[in-house]
């Protein structure tokens, strides 16, 4: 096919330019698909005629027959990695990888439209490639920046006309390419334009020409114009269906997993498919980089594949190498995964902490939350994270969304940890909220303001505002029946006030939004303590007491806490039987903690159990913790009955009985 003769290029962009003053001297500029359409419809012979409406008279503008055809290529846009990675220097290295290695380093539209202006000719490859390159460059957080400006442009429009002129000489991948790119750049989709880059797309699927990358764009494409439930989606999957998986490369393999998860409302159609993809992707996943591992991770999240752990755990060991050279996104999807799976991989965590030490203050909020919200779900208390996180908070909150505030601050009162600027972090947290405050969402806030309290951050500038009748009607009024986590947040708040914070002179919770007991089951404040490790506890008390008349279990207070243990003295220090009210003078709560309320592979209680042992004792509790780790080593009866004397009577001698 003939290249394009570029000077007839400058002619009809010449007449956009014409056409659109004029129609801007007599209103609003019409939209591309009507200019498009006019242009279709006036060409005629080797000459085109554009008429635009002046009062009752028409001016005709003569434009240059635009009617040349586009050369050929067999390169896709979904192969850029590999045409970015040409060497310009080589020898077998054509003028059009040259010109579209210029593509691939523009980062505006502008410089975009300019070198395809410049050309002498240029084939269906590069005008894909363009209109892929402005909308990777346009699109930003999934938001279109200035979609109006680009659909205006003179040279955007011509070539568009150029486009819909060469529809059927269009290769497979240009023509999914182009029109994957002008659906996300929000081109008319009444148009002529996409209607017959839709319609050729569909004749050559209905041919089975297609490759499975042209599939997955078209897919992509169509999914964007028509929704989950589109009959040509469907019709693509099942294309998709009917290949080989095992003849399918890494990085097609990653393209398809995506197209499925756009066709999610037909997964059970396709399970099948999906089962013999996860059994070849464990053999390619060496060959996986940063993206693919990404997207294949976010894909098995968003399909719900808990049948591919497996897979799962491949990919995230996998993804270790990656995590300095992950973008934000890519790293949010995999931190997704490892959330969704629940999986834990300490070199990940290691490799994750070198990465947010260095690059805190530059990541985008979104990632740096992911991060805390991964940190906040495994129990994960990493000191080199937690404190990058801080110290970029401080200077870059500004810029966070509310539900972004509270994802990052929370985890630190989650775990019991203090930062070091801890006293900038919340000064501006106080800011923060002081301006905000009614730009939160109910729920987060009370989430946030109650984690402020676990680690001694007492809000009391904003509790009189939670305790109010208004907020507590309007919390009601987002779900009618108020979940135990959110009374029992309210609950250890008014306990908080009671306690530790005498200088509160405002308006107290209500008695009919308070609990009796913090121990639920599911989302509880506390937690009952592992069974193996306290009945071990058990019979060494029993050893060390005499019976088990001398100690209750599990006993519910009037504060709502719940003992593992409680113990009860009279005045002369003599211990009294577990159902003797009367002449108690000292009673010790005995905390049995085992690993889950430590942070993981840490002796870091976490905030909630931390926050329980203080206020137990500022209720008037002698606490005594019996850590796991100090117990578990333990091996004879002997040592056992031992180390709870030591622990019990620490300044008195063992008697005998």
């Amino acid at each position: 096919m003939a290249p394009i003769n570029f000077p007839y290029f400058q002619a009809c962009a010449s007449g956009v330019r014409t056409c659109r003053q004029l129609l801007a001297r007599n209103g609003a500029l019409k939209p591309i698909s009507l200019q498009i359409q006019q242009l279709g419809s006036c060409r005629c012979g080797s000459s085109a005629w554009w008429a635009v409406r002046s009062g009752n008279r028409f001016q005709h503008v003569f434009c240059k027959n635009y009617y040349v055809e586009l050369r050929s290529s067999p390169s896709s846009v979904t192969e850029r990695v590999q045409i970015q990675g040409t060497d310009v220097g080589d020898s077998r290295c054509t003028e059009e990888q040259i010109i579209l290695k210029k593509l691939y380093s523009y980062s505006s539209y502008q410089d975009i439209f300019k070198l395809v202006h410049s050309l002498e000719s240029f084939s269906d490859t590069m005008v894909a490639t363009a209109f892929q390159r402005v909308c990777d460059i346009q699109l930003e957080n999934s938001t279109l920046k200035n979609p109006q400006e680009v659909v205006e442009n003179d040279t955007f429009q011509s070539l568009c006309f150029q486009l819909e002129q060469e529809t059927q000489n269009l290769s497979d991948a240009s023509l999914v390419n182009s029109l994957n790119a002008l659906i996300k750049l929000r081109v008319d989709p009444c148009s002529t334009l996409i209607a017959r880059l839709v319609s050729e797309s569909q004749e050559r699927l209905d041919r089975g020409q297609m490759s499975i990358r042209d599939l997955c764009v078209l897919g992509e494409g169509i999914f964007s114009l028509e929704g989950p439930s589109s009959i040509i989606l469907e019709r693509v999957t099942e294309r998709i269906h009917s290949t080989e998986v095992k003849d399918w490369k890494a990085d097609e393999m990653a393209m398809v997993y995506r197209i499925l998860c756009l066709a999610v409302e037909q997964k059970d159609k396709f399970q099948d498919l999906l089962n013999s993809m996860h059994y070849f992707t464990i053999r390619q996943v060496p060959q996986f980089d940063g993206r693919l591992t990404s997207t294949v991770l976010n894909s098995l999240v968003a399909l719900d594949q808990a049948q591919a752990l497996p897979l799962v755990i491949k990919l995230c060991k996998h993804s270790v190498r990656h995590v300095p050279h992950f973008t934000d996104g890519e790293l949010v999807n995999v931190l997704e995964a490892f959330i969704h799976f629940g999986h834990h991989d300490q070199f990940f965590t290691e490799a994750l902490e070198r990465h947010v030490s260095k690059h805190a203050f530059t990541m985008s909020p979104n990632a740096v939350s992911k991060v805390m919200q991964y940190c906040h779900k495994k129990h994960i208390l990493s000191k080199p994270i937690f404190d990058a996180v801080a110290e970029s908070f401080v200077y870059n909150a500004d810029n966070f969304t509310t539900s972004q505030i509270a994802e990052q601050i929370v985890p630190f009162g989650k775990l019991n940890y203090l930062p070091p600027c801890a006293a900038s972090l919340f000064r501006k947290l106080e800011r923060i909220l002081s301006a905000q405050f009614d730009q939160f969402q109910l729920h987060t806030l009370l989430n946030l303001l109650h984690a402020c309290t676990l680690i001694q951050r007492y809000p009391l500038n904003f509790l009189a505002k939670v305790f109010s009748p208004y907020f507590l009607q309007q919390l009601q009024a987002e779900a009618p029946s108020l979940e135990k986590l959110t009374l029992s947040q309210l609950t250890q708040l008014f306990l908080t006030v009671k306690l530790e914070c005498p200088s509160y002179m405002g308006p107290l919770l209500l008695p009919k939004y308070r609990v009796r007991s913090f121990l639920t089951p599911g989302h509880a404040l506390e937690s009952l303590a592992d069974p193996r490790l306290y009945y071990r506890v058990r019979a060494g008390l029993i050893d060390l007491l005499g019976a088990q008349m001398y100690f209750a279990s599990q006993v519910l207070t009037p504060f709502c806490y719940t003992l593992d243990v409680e113990i009860r003295f009279d005045e002369e220090g003599f211990i009294l039987p577990a159902k003797r009210f009367e002449e108690v003078s000292k009673r010790l709560a005995l905390c049995i903690d085992d690993r889950k309320r430590f942070c993981a592979n840490s002796h870091n209680l976490l905030g909630r159990e931390a926050f329980k042992q203080r206020q137990l004792r500022l209720l008037g509790y002698e606490v005594v913790q019996i850590p796991f780790y100090e117990f578990e080593p333990l091996s004879g009866r002997s040592e056992i009955v031992k180390y709870l004397h030591k622990k019990i009577f620490p300044n008195s001698y063992r008697l005998s009985w």
